[in-house]
């Protein structure tokens, strides 16, 4: 499990990051701070790794990477953790378009895709 703050290369998540399954990696994105946690079994010790860093719950949104995928099939949206009525998020999906673009364009800031 690791914090990401800063550019990875797409290929080195696929090295160092596939730990638990062999085509994709679980990361929890705060959108707020811009960083994401990879590379857990459960998207739970994710979640508590950034809480533990300072992140608030709110910020918190659970995706799966394919990095052995295109760019376009790079992230989904997807997790247990992102169930949350009270956000009008009632389905393991990121269902709010402005969401989802946040998360996206963390992702594209923090993951080079060219190596």
């Amino acid at each position: 499990m690791k914090i990401i703050e800063n550019k990875i290369f797409r290929k080195d998540i696929a090295e160092k990051f596939l730990t638990y399954f062999d085509t994709m990696t679980k990361a929890v994105v705060d959108i707020e701070k811009g960083i994401m946690a990879i590379d857990a079994d459960l998207y739970s010790d994710l979640e508590a790794a950034l809480l533990e860093a300072g992140s608030d719950q709110e910020n918190l949104w659970g995706i799966n990477l394919y990095p052995l995928k295109t760019k376009e099939d790079f992230i989904e949206y997807t997790s247990l953790i992102n169930i949350r009525p009270h956000r009008n998020n009632t389905s393991m999906e990121v269902e709010d378009p402005a969401i989802r673009e946040k998360v996206k364009s963390i992702i594209d800031k923090l993951v080079d895709y060219g190596a």
